[in-house]
């Protein structure tokens, strides 16, 4: 059967449906973050919802949004670790009544697998990117998240690589975009005490055009090729930011040293990562993704399009399907740091009547297709698929 949008769902047991979704950690990222929307969403529609993972800084806001944390090692990779975790996680979807096992991440998949095979549940899995194959070992770490009964992509550039490589079907594969919270992506909630309080904080210089690229200080995100970018331009009335939290050792001072040998020190500011990204946003007259290897989404191209900013990313993954070319961005070769320059220069160049369509487009193009609501109400589908599907003809016909 098929529930209207208003009815809560309830199990022949008359009790609503119980969702465990399964994570390494609640620190940061993509992964993280649709956990804690679809969390909240659940709840909202009369669900029961439980996260799993090793915990971090963002584990209260599972508590915030109705839901209930368990705390397990699942950031681990050694195999008995994981052993240990599947025979605690059978004993938690017994006794919580799980009825979907839910794994966002390759580690803890395998645990989350096991156990609910174990205990008899419905396996779902999520594909946040288009993981590296190379090499049988590692096709065969992957391939647990091509073993959920329903295996959701979270773009089409990842979704043909899932159908591609481990062979899932469309019985089985489902495409559902990252959404964004529009309450809080919204220009017209950012208040001018908190974008002069993060100007003061990140030492902004008046007037100066703000270049943003956000994102982890990791080399694939693409932090060299925006810095030669920029020394490409021969500007020096603009200011760049790198904004993001470090992910190897030693990486910034790489970049440090990159931006010193370019003689680019006045213009570049290097921020650890910030919590208020809708005001960080605001700052910004350009946002730039400069990303080497594919995005599997890319929530910082949309985040920005949400805040009516102009973005420049690198054309491949799912950044071609979250930018128009022309009319909310644009996009540019791979590891081309003179094409990078020449359309950075091109969005700053807009007068301020381009800026304003390019906002209103941009804002308009992810409420239609990137919103939170979307991404919830069509993973809910999904489970629905699963616990109360659809008669078959032949059912039909019996009855």
């Amino acid at each position: 059967m098929r529930l209207d949008d208003n009815t809560v769902p309830v199990l022949p047991e008359g009790r609503p449906p119980v969702v465990l979704q399964i994570l390494p950690s609640l620190v940061s990222g993509g992964a993280e973050r649709g956990a804690i929307d679809l969390a909240g969403a659940l709840v909202a529609a009369g669900w029961t919802s439980y996260v799993a993972s090793a915990g971090g800084p963002l584990e209260r806001e599972i508590s915030r949004a109705g839901a209930t944390h368990l705390t397990l090692p699942l950031a681990s990779k050694n195999p008995l670790v994981m052993r240990r975790n599947a025979a605690k996680l059978v004993e938690l979807i017994r006794r919580l009544d799980i009825d979907i096992v839910h794994a966002r991440s390759r580690a803890p998949a395998w645990s989350a697998w096991s156990a609910a095979r174990s205990a008899g549940r419905r396996f779902v899995t999520t594909f946040h990117n288009a993981y590296d194959a190379r090499g049988a070992l590692k096709r065969r770490y992957n391939s647990v998240m091509a073993r959920g009964e329903r295996v959701i992509a979270i773009s089409h550039f990842v979704a043909e690589h899932v159908a591609g490589l481990y062979g899932v079907g469309p019985d089985r594969l489902r495409t559902i975009p990252r959404g964004v919270d529009l309450q809080v992506f919204d220009p017209t909630r950012v208040g001018a005490h908190r974008l002069m309080s993060l100007a003061r904080q990140w030492r902004l210089p008046d007037g100066a055009a703000v270049v943003m690229l956000p994102g982890r200080l990791t080399r694939w995100k693409g932090g060299p090729d925006f810095i030669a970018a920029i020394g490409a331009l021969e500007r020096r009335d603009i200011c760049c930011l790198l904004v993001g939290a470090e992910q190897r050792r030693g990486f910034r001072r790489e970049l440090e040293a990159l931006i010193e040998q370019q003689g680019l020190r006045a213009l570049f500011r290097i921020v650890d990562d910030c919590r208020d990204m809708p005001a960080a946003y605001m700052l910004a007259d350009v946002v730039v993704s400069a990303s080497s290897d594919p995005e599997g989404f890319g929530r910082i191209i949309v985040e920005a399009q949400a805040m009516g900013r102009p973005v420049v990313a690198t054309d491949h993954g799912g950044a071609r399907e979250t930018i128009v070319p022309g009319v909310t961005g644009w996009l540019v070769p791979v590891r081309d740091a003179a094409a990078l320059g020449a359309a950075i220069e091109q969005a700053l160049a807009m007068h301020a009547g381009e800026r304003e369509r390019f906002a209103r487009r941009s804002i308009a193009h992810v409420a239609g297709h990137f919103s939170r609501e979307a991404m919830c109400a069509r993973t809910i589908e999904v489970y629905e698929e699963l616990l109360f599907p659809y008669p078959t003809d032949v059912d039909a016909a019996a009855a």
